[in-house]
């Protein structure tokens, strides 16, 4: 009982050290967000006049097009949550920026019989210090 009390305690504080660790940028310097179960799609966030943009990227981070594949986008608290309108064109999807802390749930399908994937986004806005770049796509693994 003491050794799982122990372990599960020196998790938690490894999380909480290590705060950054674990977001990976893509190509265009946009948060990584896992749109499969065996990493061969992904999805790349980036942010422009409000509004995110995601792209799609196969296992080699290279563009993938869209076509058949949808994304459904909530935000908000868990109380209310807004769900947000997404339009797509065949290079990426597009959805109104969340608020500042609250959580971003992307469902993604690959098409429409599919079974969703859900990829959560903390989107923070607060400037990392050693990076410069918001939170929410901050990978310099600085520990806190």
């Amino acid at each position: 009982m003491k050794t799982k009390l122990t372990t599960i305690l020196l998790v938690l504080t490894a999380g909480l050290a290590f705060a950054h660790e674990g977001i990976e940028l893509g190509p265009n310097k946009g948060r990584v967000v896992e749109f499969s179960t065996n990493e061969t799609m992904h999805g790349e966030v980036t942010a422009k006049e409000g509004k995110l943009q995601i792209a799609l990227l196969d296992k080699d981070m290279k563009p993938v097009k869209v076509e058949a594949q949808s994304v459904t986008a909530t935000a908000g608290t868990r109380e209310k949550p807004v769900k947000l309108e997404v339009s797509k064109n065949e290079t990426s999807f597009t959805i109104p920026a969340p608020k500042d802390g609250e959580w971003l749930i992307l469902q993604y399908k690959d098409s429409a019989s599919a079974k969703p994937i859900t990829a959560r986004l903390h989107f923070n806005e607060e400037n990392c210090e050693p990076c410069g770049n918001p939170e929410w796509r901050c990978a310099c693994a600085e520990k806190k």
